[in-house]
């Protein structure tokens, strides 16, 4: 049975309560959605819905435009059933990504498919006027790249480099962001576009899109890893995406590593960004190239990029820093094997470019240190969305919200919106 609809019984008693009839309507069509075609005989077996209440539900739906029939099914014994049909197209969604040295905007229908991208680089640490500036710019160029002037807007999610209070979704950490002063002011996509705007962590929307869309598609425990100018993680747990008492679940980039090691600015010693975040492995490949004066990054003054394409190219001083890396890697992925033994470790983010120079020793190290059983079976694998995972996450986020929530047909606000 249909996880949508297996706890509601046999028969459900339909009353004159608007609000049961609504929730039931957002159900119905959450149900036309996931299965794509379905008639209306079906979903009234499903539910345990009389075929009336189901006439009267599918009725709205098609006059608000969401579903239509589009024919006749295998008859089962009477006459053929009418398909309904979802209609995916008829509304839009924007995803946006704002990293710290870049935003990426996706427009995607209702299924998730890609309708426009757009990609900037911009000091977005440093900028966040002219961050918000470009975050409109491009999601302006992706509203102009509508397949119908007629595919309505319906809501925003937003990517950020930062731990996201649920209860304050406008406050960011300074520590990440310090320029942006604790707000990140995405209230105002919502007051220049009109719609609900959702606000979540970089990674846990990585995770949400690689789990619905990518590489973690039927994995329902599974940790995916942003690999950047920081380093965060989201947690599918069961099926659904771990966020913490407060938002804070997944910051695998401040986990100690080494007490003694430098200082970083959380406070704490010896963090696992200090060692594979963007900053640190330029500084390791810099000091490495007394060591290889062969290199192709010797003397330079290397981006992160400029690393990945020397080791993916074979330079042994780059081959090098990425399995360092990776080693640190490991050892902090051995602790979560251990507390949560999932089932898959997607790898995100720049570094994972490399590919299997990351993976096999990232591998050999964490199950050196994990337990057997946790490493056992374990997967690790490189994010199937590439570059454009996180924006579509937050894409995704909108998508389930709005299926979450009763009411999807009507305007309404959601306490966790900006």
């Amino acid at each position: 049975m249909n996880a949508i609809t297996k706890n509601l019984g046999s028969v459900i008693p339909v009353s004159s309560d608007p609000w049961k009839l609504r929730t039931l309507t957002d159900t119905i069509l959450r149900m036309i959605w996931s299965e794509n075609q379905v008639s209306r005989i079906e979903i009234a077996k499903r539910m345990g819905l009389a075929r009336s209440t189901v006439t009267e539900i599918v009725k709205e739906l098609i006059n608000s435009g969401f579903v239509v029939e589009v024919g006749t099914g295998e008859s089962k014994g009477g006459r053929r059933p009418i398909v309904l049909e979802f209609q995916h197209e008829m509304h839009c969604i924007i995803g946006v990504d704002i990293g710290a040295t870049h935003i990426s905007v996706a427009m995607t229908d209702l299924r998730g498919n890609m309708i426009h991208w757009e990609e900037r680089k911009h000091p977005v640490r440093s900028d966040p006027e002219g961050s918000l500036k470009l975050v409109f710019e491009l999601c302006d160029l992706c509203l102009a790249g509508r397949k119908t002037p007629s595919q309505k807007l319906l809501g925003i999610g937003v990517a950020l480099p930062s731990p996201i209070d649920p209860v304050h979704p406008g406050w960011i950490s300074e520590l990440v962001l310090p320029a942006w002063h604790g707000r990140n002011e995405i209230e105002l996509l919502g007051q220049k576009y009109g719609v609900p705007v959702y606000v979540d962590n970089d990674a846990n929307l990585g995770a949400i899109a690689e789990h619905r869309w990518g590489a973690g598609r039927g994995v329902n425990d599974l940790i995916y890893i942003k690999l950047s100018h920081g380093v965060g993680a989201g947690f599918i747990l069961g099926g659904e995406i771990y966020r913490g008492a407060s938002g804070a679940a997944g910051e695998i980039g401040h986990f100690p590593i080494d007490i003694y090691g430098k200082r970083c600015v959380c406070g704490m010693r010896g963090c696992l960004v200090n060692y594979v975040g963007a900053d640190a492995l330029k500084i390791r490949a810099r000091q490495l190239f007394e060591e290889y004066p062969e290199s192709v990054l010797a003397g330079q003054n290397p981006r992160i990029r400029d690393i990945e394409d020397a080791a993916i190219n074979g330079d042994t001083l780059a081959v090098r820093v990425v399995r360092e890396a990776a080693e640190y890697i490991g050892i902090a992925i051995a602790g979560w094997l251990n507390l949560m033994n999932p089932s898959m470790v997607i790898l995100g983010g720049d570094l994972a470019r490399t590919g299997d120079l990351l993976t096999d020793p990232l591998h050999e190290k964490s199950r050196n240190c994990a337990l057997v059983k946790s490493v056992e079976n374990i997967q690790i694998k490189i994010s199937e969305l590439g570059s454009q995972a996180i924006a579509l996450g937050a894409a995704t986020l909108v998508i389930e919200e709005v299926f979450a929530e009763p009411n999807i047909l009507r305007q309404r606000t959601h306490p966790g919106v900006i």
